[in-house]
């Protein structure tokens, strides 16, 4: 009996360091697999056994293989790559915006608008000159095209993010986190099977090797949480919302809205409808650089070329040409003729004020010029100036005739005979109605020069009354870029779009170290994953060579054993 129960203890013996070396056979096989988690045997002491009044051990056994894991420091992992991706993704947006502003080179709008200024600055000392003027509107054509096509660069990083990376698009990204969640779908009934519903104490090591990169990577892409269930299953949950759960699961979608004039992709739960929670993950990190930096931009943007536009346009319609008009449309229509022009329900885009502004009739053949003062009321005390009431006004005056076009627009025409011009606006009505004006458009998507002075160079507005060589709007014209504007907060022209690019420049200095205090973080939780989870083919191969010397002690053990039989036997 006590033989028998030595060669029993020995053959489980041999068993246990068998599978102990197949098990770091197995680790150091997949020492350098992507996402591979160390397995371990688990040993412990067999049931002893009575032997007449003696408890004998029975020697050792395997009672499983399990992978050497810290579930809460894979949780903080999954935070941790969500909040790194997101960063990332934002830093790489904000390092396109600095591309696309161009402002290391010649091709920005600062020198743009510089240009154009220039162009006003030659004018100023030959405001005859046609050439000079022609050249003015050529240089105002280039400036409001460098506008329009950085905002149209803009649009199409905010539109399509794969003109920015590949890995940054949307539905690519929602595609690849849907596969994800039919990884983690499939194998969950595989893994519960496998080690029968947690009844083992052996896992499923590869299967679970596979889910468990499956949620890494998923976690780059979505802000996830996962909790493990006894039995081996996974759930899954974003915010509140869950993705994977025993019984059910949903997966993610697209769905398409309208944000500053340009369509744009947004990502919800499918059977929900539910939004992500809005922190962590690439989808995340795009939708917040597509929208908050590239987005901000645009709304800046927006500010000054609305500010370029309504304060040129302001002192340009006050002027006039070598030319005086004897036709004239506005480009600004009106939505709603009885309001007050400062009501919204007008639609103008740029806001008239109480002020006036003045209308001067010249006879052609006498010379005669007969001005006209139209009062612009919108003090909010009385009846405000509408649209009809300043129809009226103007149509009133002797040698002109006012309309209303069909689209909306303010038409003026003069008697045979006669010619009109502008001055003294100070209730900037001409600029806000698109008459007289140089710029058309309200901001940087519809920014264009006037048909009015491409057509005829002679409508450029260089004087203020004075005759052909008079300069003094070309003058003020030049002058404009360092008038202080209330619609910039007080700031000019050159000094507002000075701060953008420094808020630009900042901004991705700051999500530059951002993005690289998240990578430290990552990858000092990943180095303590992997001093748990990670393979040391030192330490695996010190463990061969206790498991060998163990190996052979059982062999020998039996090998004594095996004389001592033939000793009894022969007796």
């Amino acid at each position: 009996m006590g033989l028998n129960s030595a060669l029993i203890n020995a053959g489980n013996a041999l068993n246990a360091y068998t599978t102990s070396i197949q098990v770091a056979g197995q680790n150091i096989a997949n020492a350098n697999t992507p996402g591979y988690v160390r397995e371990s045997a688990l040993l412990a002491t067999s049931s002893p056994t009575r032997q007449g009044d003696l408890i004998v051990g029975s020697g050792v056994e395997v009672i499983g293989i399990q992978q050497q894991i810290n579930l809460f420091l894979e949780k903080r992992i999954h935070t941790s790559n969500g909040e790194f991706k997101a960063a990332e993704s934002r830093n790489t947006i904000y390092k396109q915006l600095e591309l696309q502003l161009r402002e290391l080179g010649t091709s920005d709008l600062s020198s743009g608008l510089n240009e154009f200024l220039g162009s006003i600055n030659d004018i100023v000392a030959e405001p005859e000159s046609t050439a000079l003027r022609q050249f003015v509107i050529q240089q105002g054509q280039q400036f409001a095209s460098d506008v329009t096509n950085l905002r149209d660069r803009i649009n199409t990083l905010r539109v399509d993010t794969l003109n920015l990376d590949h890995s940054l698009n949307v539905e690519t990204l929602v595609t690849e986190a849907n596969k994800l969640l039919d990884i983690v779908d499939a194998l969950n009934p595989q893994i519960v099977s496998m080690e029968q519903a947690g009844l083992s104490n052996s896992d499923a090591g590869g299967l679970r090797s596979e889910r468990y990169q499956a949620l890494d990577r998923l976690s780059e892409i979505v802000p996830i949480q996962f909790l493990e269930r006894e039995n081996g299953f996974v759930e899954i949950r974003t915010g509140s919302e869950s993705l994977i759960q025993l019984g059910s699961s949903t997966r993610l979608e697209t769905y398409s809205t309208i944000d500053r004039d340009v369509g744009v992709l947004n990502v919800r739960i499918a059977d929900s409808k539910a939004l992500l929670p809005p922190t962590g993950g690439i989808i995340n990190g795009v939708a917040e650089g597509r929208d908050n930096v590239l987005g901000k931009f645009v709304d800046d943007l927006n500010r000054y070329t609305a500010g370029i536009i309504f304060e040129f346009n302001k002192i340009h319609a006050s002027g006039e040409g070598t030319k005086r008009h004897t036709s004239l449309t506005g480009t600004n229509p009106i939505a709603d003729q009885s309001a007050a022009l400062n009501d919204s329900a007008a639609g103008l885009a740029f806001t008239p004020e109480h002020g006036r502004f003045e209308v001067r009739v010249t006879n052609a053949e006498s010379g005669i010029t007969e001005t006209t003062a139209i009062q612009i009321d919108l003090d909010g005390i009385g009846t405000e100036t509408s649209a009809a009431s300043l129809l009226a006004d103007l149509d009133a005056i002797a040698g002109l005739n006012a309309s209303i076009t069909s689209n909306g627009r303010f038409s003026i025409t003069s008697d045979p005979g006669f010619e009109f011009a502008f001055a003294n606006d100070s209730s900037s009505v001409l600029a806000a109605l698109g008459i007289n004006t140089f710029f058309t458009g309200s901001n940087s998507n519809d920014i264009g020069v006037n048909s009015l002075v491409t057509s005829d160079p002679g409508y450029l507005a260089t004087s203020q009354g004075g005759g052909p060589s008079d300069n003094r709007n070309a003058v003020a014209l030049s002058e404009f870029a360092d008038n202080k504007m209330s619609s910039l907060d007080g700031q000019s022209i050159v000094e507002f779009y000075s701060v953008v690019v420094a808020d630009v420049a900042q901004g991705s200095a700051t999500e530059q170290a951002l993005t690289d205090g998240l990578l430290s973080f990552k990858l000092s939780l990943f180095s303590q994953k992997q001093q748990t989870s990670g393979v040391s083919l030192d330490e695996e191969a010190i463990n061969l060579i206790e498991f060998q010397h163990g190996y052979q002690a059982a062999a020998r053990m039996i090998s004594t054993l095996d004389e001592l039989f033939t000793i009894l036997l022969q007796l």
